[in-house]
């Protein structure tokens, strides 16, 4: 499965439109994007960007939460037509979003909520909690998460945003299946065409682990080292 790969575009696709929307207004929402709102986004767009990937039983997504999210994968699977089918359209990124957006706005602790449980499935997918040991991992990434979203409630991080972020790491999802000999149907439940297909390359191949991979690793140390102000951040001796 591209867990990971998707996981990490979500991150470095994140950082990218910082720089596009710093200061801006967009829908009636205003993109104030201090330290705090580029890692809470950069985790929860990673999260969102495994989203898609409830269709399937065995994605890292579905295994996050256990009986949960393997729960919530039979419903996606069975009402969106099953793998890489409309949980891989526009259609499911927008209700995913708006869905977000109006539980964001509707309850602050829905918001925490959802980053919680979006940096929850961004750190399973980026690999950080995974252990032989499922009890073991479960309680590893759980802690961790708790962490990162009480540090990110303490700093006062805005999250107007956090309905277009899902659904903008949903689309990046899209667009990382595309690139494979799948393709994804965009246009679902419209057509069932699949855009990308038998052009690509394998999932979990060669091209995705020696080269895909490093991209998205050398772009996060870019835009890490562009967008943060480390000599502010870092503390002074």
């Amino acid at each position: 499965m591209m867990g990971h790969s998707h996981a990490m575009s979500g991150v470095v696709g994140w950082m990218a439109v910082v720089p596009l929307v710093q200061g801006r207004e967009f829908l009636g929402l205003s993109f104030d994007m201090g330290p705090g709102e580029i890692i809470a986004g950069s985790l929860v767009c990673a999260g969102a960007a495994l989203l898609p990937d409830l269709d399937h039983k065995s994605a890292t997504v579905t295994k996050t939460y256990g009986k949960v999210t393997e729960s919530m994968s039979g419903i996606l699977a069975w009402a969106f037509g099953g793998h890489r089918m409309g949980t891989h359209s526009f259609l499911f990124a927008a209700l995913m979003g708006v869905l977000v957006q109006i539980l964001a706005l509707w309850s602050e602790l829905a918001v925490q909520v959802f980053v919680f449980l979006l940096v929850g499935i961004a750190l399973q997918g980026l690999g950080f909690g995974l252990d032989k040991n499922r009890a073991a991992s479960g309680v590893i990434n759980a802690l961790g998460t708790a962490a990162i979203t009480l540090a990110l409630f303490a700093s006062g991080v805005n999250y107007t945003w956090l309905g277009l972020a899902v659904a903008f790491g949903c689309v990046l999802h899209f667009f990382g299946d595309m690139i494979t000999r799948m393709g994804v149907p965009l246009f679902w439940p419209f057509t069932k065409k699949r855009i990308g297909q038998n052009q690509g390359f394998v999932t979990n191949g060669p091209v995705e682990q020696k080269v895909v991979m490093p991209l998205l690793t050398v772009g996060v140390i870019i835009y890490s080292i562009y967008l943060f102000d480390w000599p502010e951040l870092l503390p002074a001796y």
